[in-house]
């Protein structure tokens, strides 16, 4: 009896030790045999090249530049837009938590499509769709036969190019991922003040202010552009509040007053140009219908870095939509500050106080001076491209090939600040602008520039 009690407590220890190891072992021995661990893994945006994404800007310019409509402004929300697009149908990809829904201005989280996490989507696939969408829904009836047709067979050979191999149902979903992101994006565009702006660019009926200080027209538009676009809804509140300049100097024809003091500057420098300022002024012109106008020419610049440093769809995506933000913004709060001082051009106070012989070397838009659109544009995208490509202190060699297209050679710069200053000294080498309205249009540009930077949380380390 006492040589049995051992054996009899070593079996029963047994079968404990025995259930124990059939309870840890059996659930995984039938996730086995009924859930092979096969759930679907979609590739990071950064596996992807851009090149397909890179020809859509392209084709964006061709179309801004001969669509009726599409003037400075017009042409910026297009771009914002198109861009947005393109990074909201790739982020998730990305940075699922660095979606600009509940960032930017009345985009809300909550009615915004968001993929499938137990499903795999091919981000470049979903980016296709989502940016040919965009871009067919920005120009609308406005966009020609020939464009339309562009578009619609760059996608289908983009989608041909990224669907090999890839499984019929994981280019639907992604697809329709990427559509249904446009058509959302759409939808909130349609508030924001701007929507089909196209069809009536000078937004008439308009009444011009009368006074000595105010802006006339210069030249066969009667009638200025886009007066009320300042009222548009920016991608960033503060991009609009927290950047509006000072007042330009005041109104005077005293020899002696700052105005006429910065007119006489441009009277001056008119007369002496030299060739290379010459130049530089129609290098810069950047004027709608001929080219696909100053947010064009940046975004252009933007593709052709894109290309040279190799940037992945990730990276492409998140460039295109912080310029797109920049440049969008930029246009809004320049344009709010242009009609609220709706300051005359400097050839209007020329002719009138100095010299009514003087011309200009460029065409002056139609629209106020103060302050400079030129250069609030670029000086946003002088923040983005600094951001993007430099450690911080700007310092980049930079060869601009995009104006080759217009029969300018190459022009090379070795910061991006430098080649912001050359576009706004361009606007007064040109006698088109006072020098004040460069300095303010540079100094408020930036300061959109920055907030797109610091107030939204954009994803980190992409490359």
């Amino acid at each position: 009896m006492r040589k049995c009690l051992p054996k009899f407590l070593l079996s029963a220890k047994n079968i404990v030790l025995l259930v124990l190891f059939l309870v840890l072992i059996l659930p995984v021995g039938c996730r086995k045999d009924k859930e092979p661990l096969n759930i679907p893994t979609s590739k990071p945006a950064s596996a992807y090249e851009s090149a397909f994404i890179r020809s859509y800007f392209d084709l964006t310019c061709k179309i801004v530049k001969n669509t009726s409509g599409f003037f400075p402004p017009q042409a910026s929300r297009a771009y914002g837009y198109i861009s947005l697009a393109l990074y909201e149908s790739t982020v998730p990809g990305i940075d699922e938590t660095a979606s600009l829904t509940g960032q930017l201005s009345d985009l809300k989280s909550a009615t915004f499509p968001k993929p499938d996490k137990d499903s795999e989507y091919n981000w470049a696939i979903s980016a296709n769709a989502a940016t040919a969408e965009m871009i067919r829904k920005m120009f609308e009836i406005k966009i020609s036969a020939e464009h339309l047709t562009a578009i619609d067979e760059q996608e289908k050979k983009n989608k041909m190019s990224l669907s090999s191999g890839i499984s019929g149902d994981v280019v639907l979903r992604s697809e329709a991922f990427g559509k249904s992101v446009t058509a959302a994006l759409y939808e909130f565009s349609k508030s924001d003040g701007g929507h089909q702006s196209f069809l009536n660019p000078f937004q008439l009926p308009y009444i011009l202010p009368l006074g000595d200080d105010q802006w006339v027209p210069t030249g066969a538009a009667q009638s200025p552009v886009a007066p009320k676009w300042g009222t548009n809804r920016a991608f960033l509140f503060s991009n609009v509040s927290q950047t509006e300049p000072p007042a330009p100097y005041n109104f005077s024809t005293d020899p002696k007053s700052p105005i006429y003091e910065d007119a006489i500057k441009v009277y001056n420098q008119v007369k002496s140009n030299t060739p290379e300022q010459v130049l530089i002024t129609k290098y810069w012109a950047d004027d709608p219908f001929s080219t696909c106008t100053p947010t064009g020419h940046t975004i252009n610049i933007l593709t052709q870095l894109l290309e040279e440093n190799k940037s992945s769809l990730a990276k492409a995506a998140l460039a295109y939509a912080q310029m797109g933000v920049a440049e969008h913004d930029a246009f809004i709060a320049c344009w709010k500050c242009k009609y609220k001082t709706n300051r005359l051009r400097p050839v209007t106070y020329i002719k009138k106080y100095i010299d009514p012989s003087f011309n200009t070397v460029i065409g002056t838009p139609p629209f106020p001076a103060y302050d400079s659109g030129h250069s609030a544009e670029i000086g946003a995208g002088s923040v983005i491209f600094t951001h993007l490509f430099t450690n911080g202190d700007g310092k980049y060699t930079l060869t601009d090939r995009s104006q080759i297209q217009y029969g300018f050679s190459p022009r090379t710069w070795n910061s991006f600040n430098e080649m912001a200053q050359e576009c706004a000294d361009s606007r007064f080498f040109g006698g088109i602008h006072f020098l004040e309205d460069n300095t303010i249009g540079l100094t408020q540009g930036k300061k959109v520039g920055q907030n797109v930077i610091s107030m939204i949380k954009w994803p980190k380390g992409v490359k």
